[in-house]
């Protein structure tokens, strides 16, 4: 599979924050609120742009086409996660925008909680745990709204909306069955799994030492005759519309840019759009890891494979960035030393670059978030996927800062967390108090900028050997080489780890998490299904199992309630070695069944008693498990001969009425 290089911890960055109380980053008596909605088990923040005002003109108009590209890609997911979705949306927005229907009564307020949650989630299926999203009013309530906004077909939408048996699933996690037909999401249609994946072992090559990306930009069906076909994302195929406005805003983009290595990235990627061509956007991540020298930066494509229940399908995503010039030193440091890394690293030296080409790291602040990054967010990026890429010509890596303290200064809204009631005394929440943040950003840069660039694959060894569980595998070895070095002499060495100790506050708040306070998000009786939370799970359970012998995790019940504790931390540090080595080995060998083995016994099953502790004690903290963000209006100013003389970030506080905005505005398909 690919080199998973996304980190995404919307959810779990925050229960990690605010497990550990914020910095005093900013002033309490600031008036810019942060939380500007909560609705279900979701909070909607807002963030800043620091440093905007220190771009020029030229810069800021770079960044708002790059945004404004990115934003007309949004039609492209909701698609993608199902073909129902747009249909769904577009009747949401009629319902939202008929001024006639009464808004005052109970069953609309359970209606508007059900439109938030599609909004937040791109689709009618959760946005983390992929299960199916459920009005709280009742079906016939349901078709008054429908037939009041005039919409038609109601009664196939409200069966879309309303059986459990359609779409049950947006990415099935069913152990047996047909995944692909079990799957809700839109990459293929009237095939089983066996015929794809018969399909692309005929035409891949596994000797090919630069691999396209098989199947990333396709949807795979049968024609008229019976045979299997991928038809492509691309202008003048599927999404078109789309695209074409996407590549107008990029060629807007193209004219401003800040260096000539922006110019031929750009110039390819919109090459790649209108042909579909693989080999093209190859070329382009290759010339797009060369820029390290541009102040501002983005992400635009068919990127990620998360959603695919056989890992080839690529869920569209845009960003926008700019470089956090004072923080990115940290990160720099750390591609500096990439090399020494690798070398000392605890996994089998055939498994190992001899090389390591072209680790590129910065901290960065958010422009723009769109598609699948959108509205909830990774807090770090490591890019491109394509092992090869990697391997002969580098990635670049990103800790999103403005996105990880906008989590601070809305947990510093909140009277209760987590930290308080899942830490087991006084000690640990010190421990969090005075290093649990450095600690964590420490282990995001190094999962990061070095992680997911580690390690590599034997010659034959095929990038989608893990199918299925390549997602979470990835995850796990990425987090599991942060976890390892993050105890390292030769972080505080290099002056990156603040004190020898400090470590042990992401060890505390790592196993805490992936034992039992992650759980929280998942419903009672269900698996732990994301890939994310089952690296963490899998990292967790493995190593309070390994360790019990010498009780190097503790479970503790007091006053009825469950605390695991870290008893042993250097022991602890070595079962992260051992696991790493592990994974790695599985990985670069294309160990289908051991992977299969660690991800079953260790990532999925959740204790139903403590389960169910677990979210009964947060549900009376009152806190929103997952988190996602609305994002800045880029705004041109003109002046009195319609020249535009600066571009600024308007601050929305109205997450509805961004929603509503984008599908007017960005709407394409």
């Amino acid at each position: 599979m690919k080199n998973l290089a996304k980190m995404i911890l919307c959810g779990s960055a925050a229960l990690m924050v605010a497990g550990c109380d914020a910095p005093e980053k900013e002033s309490a008596a600031n008036d810019f609120k942060y939380t500007i909605d909560s609705f279900a088990d979701l909070k909607v923040m807002r963030y800043r742009i620091p440093g905007w005002e220190n771009l020029s003109l030229q810069q800021k108009e770079y960044a708002f086409h790059l945004a404004e590209a990115a934003k007309y890609g949004r039609d492209i997911l909701w698609d993608q996660n199902c073909k129902d979705n747009l249909r769904v949306r577009h009747a949401l927005e009629a319902i939202l925008e008929n001024s006639s229907i009464d808004t005052k009564t109970p069953e609309y307020q359970d209606f508007l909680v059900y439109a938030k949650r599609v909004f937040f989630s791109n689709g009618i299926h959760h946005h983390y745990a992929e299960d199916k999203i459920f009005p709280a009013c009742d079906k016939a309530y349901f078709a008054s709204l429908l037939d009041a906004a005039g919409v038609a077909g109601a009664a196939e939408l409200l069966d879309i909306i309303y059986n459990p048996a359609v779409w049950p699933q947006r990415r099935s996690t069913e152990t047996s069955g047909d995944l692909v037909k079990l799957s809700a999401v839109n990459f293929y249609e009237n095939v089983t799994r066996e015929e794809v994946e018969n399909y692309y072992a005929g035409i891949v090559d596994p000797t090919d030492p630069e691999p396209i990306s098989w199947g990333l930009n396709t949807k795979v069906v049968k024609d008229a005759k019976g045979k299997i076909v991928e038809l492509p994302w691309k202008i003048g195929g599927l999404y078109s519309p789309a695209l074409e406005k996407i590549c107008e805003e990029l060629g807007k983009a193209r004219e401003v840019a800040e260096n000539d290595i922006q110019k031929r990235a750009l110039g390819i990627l919109i090459e790649y759009y209108k042909t579909g061509d693989l080999h093209k956007w190859d070329e382009f991540n290759i010339e797009w890891v060369k820029d390290t020298i541009g102040t501002v930066d983005f992400i635009n494509g068919f990127i990620e494979d998360y959603n695919d229940p056989l890992g080839r399908k690529a869920s569209w995503e845009g960003y926008v960035n700019i470089k956090d010039f004072e923080a990115s030193k940290r990160t720099e440091i750390l591609s500096a030393n990439a090399q020494w890394f690798e070398d000392n690293s605890p996994v089998d030296p055939r498994f190992k670059k001899a090389t390591v080409k072209g680790v590129s790291a910065k901290v960065i602040n958010a422009v723009c978030l769109s598609g699948d990054s959108y509205p909830s967010t990774p807090i770090g990026i490591n890019l491109p996927n394509a092992d090869w890429i990697r391997k002969e010509h580098g990635s670049k890596s990103v800790t999103i800062a403005n996105i990880t303290h906008t989590y601070d200064y809305a947990a510093q809204e909140l009277p209760t967390s987590t930290l308080k009631e899942f830490a087991y005394d006084k000690k640990e929440i010190e421990l969090a108090k005075k290093w649990g943040t450095v600690a964590d950003e420490i282990h995001t840069d190094l999962h990061e900028c070095l992680g997911h660039a580690s390690g590599q694959l034997l010659p034959g060894v095929s990038s989608t050997a893990m199918g299925e569980y390549a997602s979470a595998l990835e995850e796990a070895r990425a987090d599991l080489f942060g976890l390892y070095y993050t105890a390292d002499p030769k972080m505080v060495e290099l002056g990156i780890m603040p004190d020898p100790e400090a470590y042990k506050a992401e060890y505390a708040n790592y196993i805490r998490n992936g034992l039992m306070v992650q759980f929280t998000r998942v419903e009672l009786g269900r698996p732990n299904t994301e890939a994310h939370m089952q690296n963490r799970k899998l990292v967790a359970e493995w190593c309070y199992e390994k360790g019990a012998k010498d009780k190097v995790i503790v479970k503790k019940v007091k006053n009825g309630k469950t605390y695991f504790i870290v008893k042993d931390y250097v022991k602890l540090r070595a079962l992260f070695a051992e696991l790493l080595a592990e994974i790695q080995r599985i990985k670069s060998e294309g160990d289908y069944e051991a992977g299969k083995a660690l991800i079953e016994t260790y990532a999925v099953h959740i204790d139903p008693e403590l389960h169910k502790e677990v979210k009964a004690r947060y549900e009376a903290l009152n806190l929103k498990p997952y988190g996602g963000f609305v994002n800045p209006e880029i705004q041109p100013v003109y002046a009195a001969d319609g020249t535009i003389t600066d571009y600024v970030p308007v601050y929305t506080d109205d997450y509805l009425g961004q929603m509503l905005l984008y599908g007017k505005k960005y709407g394409t398909l």
